[in-house]
């Protein structure tokens, strides 16, 4: 639903019109010559278990070297995993640092002095939540860069899911989750393996991937690497997360929520604590809604990090890059004019610059301030060429980051220049006849202009209408930019125009384009799809008879919405959706955002029902419908498309569901993801047609 962690399309989980409104018809980057399209072939659902996730990308102090994780899928055994690689600066050489297959190794990170290489990884476990012991679990590993073998360098009992090496190079910092309680019975007295009960008393008490949630909480550590001892920072009953070194390694940031109840409020703060035995935290922020993601300066006198909206629209308002000083003080706002969404604030080298991740109308860039205040400058992608960054990181010799474009899945580049230092995915690449990607604008019933990105098939006609594909984003805080999305790629590659509209709540725009759905969803996001979609048809792009939708989580949500508005889609497909928020509260894992923005049930059980009518009124639904969901899914339990699939089923409107067995919000499973790709393609390909490949 909120927030999804696929919260854009179905992207792999490792996302010029003449006549048209256009205002960025700009072709998708790279392209292949049409000279070489006989020699190339359209995209199949098996080929996105040959996409390469490059990813968590590190600096070396001097800059020479960029670390990075590949994760690649291994279809014979159904599993994916990750190794770690490096590459030059100048892109002249790479080598790859691990070879574990069926494991899986990330988060690499350079010592200081360049000589190591630490490392996250769960050696030998197989599932390392199958096993109490830690040296199965998630913890640091150690490789020395001028050869041999990784050592595991931490055993904490819970584990460790992030952590910093110290200035000096002699600590880390780390985050690490409270372990199980072990049983009462020792294992060699049970006479049965029945579980015991679960107990839950939070008043959030789920969460995607976590399970049912106990008194088990985020910890922040300091490890001593030459006695190999864990310092406890943070105890008490709340999480501590984000921690970041200052300069002179006498100080660490963090963030907590430490106010009241925390699953009560968004209420998150920055903190400094001394890395020393029984110290205690100092608090840097006050402000009433979300504080993270703190940085220190190169000289140790400031903190940058990120103020979050006011708590009424904290899912909705785009954060400001924020600073405040060390020693205490009023923050200053830097891009509180901004109104864009903007996260990940970096400092630069000598910090008189702080770089930051922007998103704006379908391009996500890396951006520029001065310290101290000033004028936004947009770095890379640009404008001229259209893409999305990723993460990034500021080293001596400049910017490195992950970025994709619309035929090309995320590699590493150079911002500075633009340079892509990577090419993991170019086999495939080179192998495809892509679909064009531009982009499309529209304009609402209430004059909101609505943009998107548009999709054109391999071997496109103009002039004559297709078949169409709305694919709607999740979040729906969120933006379907210029990037690969290989759902959207594999759905053109059918022969269907797709077009992914960037519908009201999403980000790319400022802070009203997205709290407009506030407490209001499925009404001005509909307008805005079916706005985009009655464009296409005006301008001779879509066959009004042969429209479809789909989407995943709130995408989900929005594809349920649509077809219980008019009855235009000849078929839709909804994944990990609820449409009955009554039946939402207390079965998933949203209920402050229930409670802040709808109220409790029983106190406005109007708003309740407006929110759901696609449940409620599910006898205006005339659309053939197939409905996806994980069996373990907590983020949108699978009870929400049950409940739309029986409503379905009992009017005989043509409608299936699929569950996927022991999988989350997001499928992990390769055989499952293709799987999901080819029933989309087979329930549009039944409902509304095949799509027009051209071909005889």
């Amino acid at each position: 639903m909120f927030k999804s962690p696929i919260s854009r399309s179905l992207r792999f989980p490792f996302a010029a019109l003449p006549a048209s409104t256009a205002c960025l018809a700009v072709a998708a980057m790279h392209g292949v010559a049409s000279a070489q399209a006989a020699e190339l072939r359209v995209l199949q659902p098996a080929d996105v278990h040959r996409i390469k996730a490059v990813s968590d990308i590190s600096v070396s102090p001097d800059g020479d070297w960029v670390a990075y994780q590949v994760g690649t899928t291994d279809v014979e055994h159904d599993e994916q995993s990750s190794d770690l690689f490096m590459v030059r600066w100048d892109g002249s050489e790479r080598l790859q640092l691990t070879h574990t297959p069926r494991e899986s190794e990330s988060r690499p990170r350079f010592s200081p002095d360049g000589r190591f290489l630490a490392f996250l990884a769960s050696r030998g476990s197989g599932d390392d939540d199958d096993s109490d012991d830690p040296r199965y679990k998630t913890q640091i590993w150690l490789l020395n860069l001028s050869g041999g073998e990784a050592a595991r360098l931490t055993e904490l009992p819970g584990g460790v899911s992030g952590f910093e090496w110290s200035p000096d190079g002699n600590r880390l910092v780390l985050t690490s989750r409270d372990p199980k309680e072990p049983d009462e019975a020792d294992d060699d007295e049970k006479s049965h393996d029945t579980p015991p009960p679960i107990v839950v008393d939070r008043y959030l008490f789920k969460s995607d991937g976590m399970d049912w949630l106990d008194d088990r909480r985020n910890r922040i550590y300091v490890f001593d690497i030459d006695s190999a001892t864990a310092t406890l920072l943070t105890p008490g009953p709340f999480d501590s997360d984000d921690p970041a070194w200052s300069p002179d390694g006498d100080l660490i940031a963090f963030t907590s929520k430490r106010e009241g109840d925390p699953d009560r409020h968004e209420n998150s703060d920055i903190y400094v604590i001394a890395p020393e035995p029984d110290a205690k935290p100092r608090q840097l922020t006050t402000w009433e809604g979300a504080d993270s993601d703190p940085a220190f300066s190169p000289d140790g006198k400031s903190v940058v990090y990120l103020q979050g909206g006011p708590p009424k629209y904290t899912y909705y308002d785009p954060a400001v890059v924020a600073t405040v000083p060390t020693a205490g003080g009023e923050p200053v706002l830097l891009t509180e004019a901004l109104d864009r969404h903007v996260w990940s604030p970096r400092w630069s080298e000598n910090g008189r610059t702080i770089h930051f991740l922007v998103e704006d109308d379908r391009i996500q860039s890396i951006a520029a301030i001065p310290a101290r205040g000033g004028k936004v400058k947009r770095l890379f992608p640009s404008r001229d060429k259209p893409g999305a960054a990723g993460s990034f990181e500021v080293g001596a010799r400049g910017i490195v980051t992950l970025a994709s474009f619309p035929q090309r899945p995320t590699e590493v580049y150079r911002a500075g220049d633009g340079t892509a230092l990577t090419d993991h995915n170019a086999a495939l690449v080179e192998e495809i006849d892509w679909a064009t990607v531009e982009a499309f604008d529209a304009t609402s019933p209430d004059g909101v202009t609505v943009g998107s990105m548009l999709l054109k098939p391999p071997g496109y006609t103009p002039g004559k209408p297709y078949p169409t594909i709305a694919l709607v984003h999740g979040g729906p805080v969120s933006q379907d930019p210029f990037e690969f999305d290989a759902t959207s790629q594999l759905l053109a590659a059918a022969g269907y125009l797709v077009v992914n509209p960037n519908y009201r709540g999403s980000t790319g725009r400022d802070g009203a384009f997205s709290r407009a759905i506030y407490a209001d969803w499925g009404n001005l996001e509909i307008q805005d799809i079916h706005a985009v979609m009655d464009k296409l048809v005006e301008d001779g792009l879509s066959d009004a008879e042969r429209l479809g939708i789909g989407g995943w989580s709130y995408g989900g949500m929005n594809t349920n919405y649509a077809i219980a508005t008019d009855d235009r889609f000849a078929a839709a497909v909804s994944g990990a959706a609820i449409s009955n928020m009554l039946g939402g509260y207390g079965t998933d894992q949203y209920i402050w955002q229930y409670e802040n923005e709808l109220g409790l049930p029983w106190e406005s059980i109007d708003a309740y029902l407006r929110v759901s009518y696609p449940f409620f009124k599910a006898d205006r639904i005339k659309t053939p419908t197939l409905f996806m969901c994980g069996e373990k899914d907590f983020n949108v339990p699978l009870v929400a498309s049950e409940q739309m699939y029986q409503a379905l089923r009992s009017l005989n409107v043509p409608t299936q569901l699929v569950i996927y067995p022991g999988e989350n919000h997001g499928l992990s499973k390769p055989s499952y993801i293709q799987d999901r790709l080819e029933r989309m393609l087979d329930w549009y390909g039944r409902h509304m047609g095949p799509g027009d490949t051209g071909a005889e």
